[in-house]
């Protein structure tokens, strides 16, 4: 049986990324690249998030997964999955528009596999967080995130950042939520791949709520540091002095539109059980939108590999943990570390 495969926002840095990966490994799939401007062949479909009648074609053309890769404010996309028993999975959304969306799938009723792959590099860290506790009586996860500015990190995580770098957010602290501000609160940490001893600050990804939330992990912080230390420093000061409160969107987009010709991508998981601490360090050398490309492709090919029930998931619900490690350390510019 044909597989069709729709990816809106596939004209995006990280929507190319995703079907390059797919095609390669999966050249008999069927996929179709949805965009605001359409395209120059049948497989590129004309569809615009914020209109949902342009979504008529996603059922013409007989679409079974759409991965979406690009901002839907109004759950839109999902909505329509949702209505039309269509797979769907979601690599985009920040917090806040993570529990919205969550929250809506849950009130329906669903016939499909609606799935939310938003945490950090595609929703993998859970994943490999639960790699990391051989008794599951995890009481603390600590994230911390090397971000380069040499990175071909593309527009949407500028755009990203510079959206939310003012909006307060929570970590969690004996399962109760502790209100915080990005880039405060310093904690020094060694990282690995030759980056050494680096000061990083608080960070939102959505893995906050999900490792708390979800996996019931009751202590989760998460804190970046960038590849300039004078560029850390910075942006800690903008915020000790609420800077970015008065700038504008385009202004706090200034600051962080900073991709580069491409550089690796870090990040360390620190977990505290019953057993003691253990480390797990990931590389990836072609950056994050390869990364996060991959791992919506490992989310992909588990959905069409495996019978998953109709059901609302998070993307790591859907893989055996040391299995979903193991296919990362196999791609060629993926390199994995554990150390206790």
């Amino acid at each position: 049986m044909e597989q069709n495969i729709l990816i809106i926002g596939g004209n995006g840095l990280v929507g190319k990324t995703i079907s390059r990966i797919l095609t390669s490994r999966n050249p008999h799939l069927s996929v179709f690249i949805g965009g605001r401007k359409g395209g120059k062949t049948d497989k590129h479909l004309k569809i615009d998030v914020t209109d949902p009648s342009s979504f008529t074609i996603i059922s013409d053309r007989k679409i079974h997964l759409i991965i979406l890769s690009v901002n839907d404010k109004e759950d839109n996309v999902l909505r329509y999955a949702i209505d039309h028993q269509i797979d769907y999975l979601d690599i985009t959304k920040p917090t806040p528009a993570l529990v919205k969306a969550y929250g809506i799938a849950a009130k329906s009723k669903i016939n499909s596999r609606i799935v939310f792959s938003s945490g950090w590099m595609g929703g993998i860290v859970p994943g490999l967080v639960n790699t990391l506790s051989d008794s599951g009586d995890i009481s603390e996860v600590k994230l911390f995130v090397y971000y380069s500015v040499k990175d071909q990190a593309g527009e949407s995580s500028a755009h990203f950042m510079a959206e939310n770098v003012a909006v307060p957010f929570v970590h969690y602290q004996n399962d109760k939520p502790v209100s915080i501000r990005h880039f405060l609160d310093t904690e020094s940490f060694n990282f690995s791949y030759g980056i050494g001893k680096r000061s990083a600050y608080n960070f939102d990804v959505p893995d906050l709520y999900i490792l708390n939330k979800i996996e019931r992990i009751s202590d989760v912080s998460v804190k970046m540091t960038y590849n300039s230390k004078f560029i850390t420093w910075l942006l800690g000061t903008f915020q000790y002095l609420r800077i970015y409160s008065i700038l504008s969107l385009k202004e706090r987009k200034m600051i962080f539109g900073s991709s580069g010709n491409g550089d690796q991508a870090v990040f360390e998981i620190v977990v505290d059980d019953q057993s003691g601490q253990k480390k797990l360090s990931l590389q990836s050398l072609k950056g994050q939108a390869e990364l996060t490309a991959l791992s919506a492709v490992l989310h992909t090919e588990e959905l069409l590999r495996n019978p998953h029930k109709n059901k609302v998931y998070f993307s790591h619900q859907l893989h055996e943990p040391l299995s979903l490690m193991a296919q990362l350390n196999a791609y060629d510019s993926i390199n994995i570390k554990v150390k206790q």
